[in-house]
């Protein structure tokens, strides 16, 4: 499956922001879908996952009660809703594809392109 995430921006603390992967390739609703970020400086670190059928989702503790991971898959397409946006927030976003939400959580699925979130005070 191929992705390519967009979405990003440059925003204040406390705005909101909506990530949006689009997949293509092999059928979208036989993969459990993630998000991951990279801020400079530091390792890939996971964000949030989604089963195939979007009935279950999985948080990074430091982003719960703040995003929302959701997908269409009418569309092949994965959302991640950003509210409360912090400085620490700030990375590049990427999207990642993988058999179930596990195999997403060990970044181990196929990856896109990221899209870079800059969050200013």
């Amino acid at each position: 499956v191929q992705l390519q995430a967009s979405g990003g921006g440059f925003v204040r603390t406390g705005d909101s922001l909506r990530l949006s992967c689009a997949a293509s390739g092999r059928l979208f609703d036989n993969n459990a879908m993630g998000w991951f970020r990279q801020a400079p400086g530091k390792e890939r670190e996971f964000v949030a996952a989604i089963n195939r059928s979007g009935g279950s989702t999985i948080y990074a503790d430091s982003v719960k009660g703040r995003f929302t991971i959701s997908r269409d898959n009418n569309e092949n397409t994965v959302y991640l809703q950003m509210t409360s946006l912090k400085s620490e927030d700030a990375a590049i976003y990427y999207c990642t594809a993988a058999p179930n939400p596990f195999d997403v959580l060990k970044g181990t699925g196929s990856w896109g392109q990221g899209t870079q979130v800059t969050v200013s005070s």
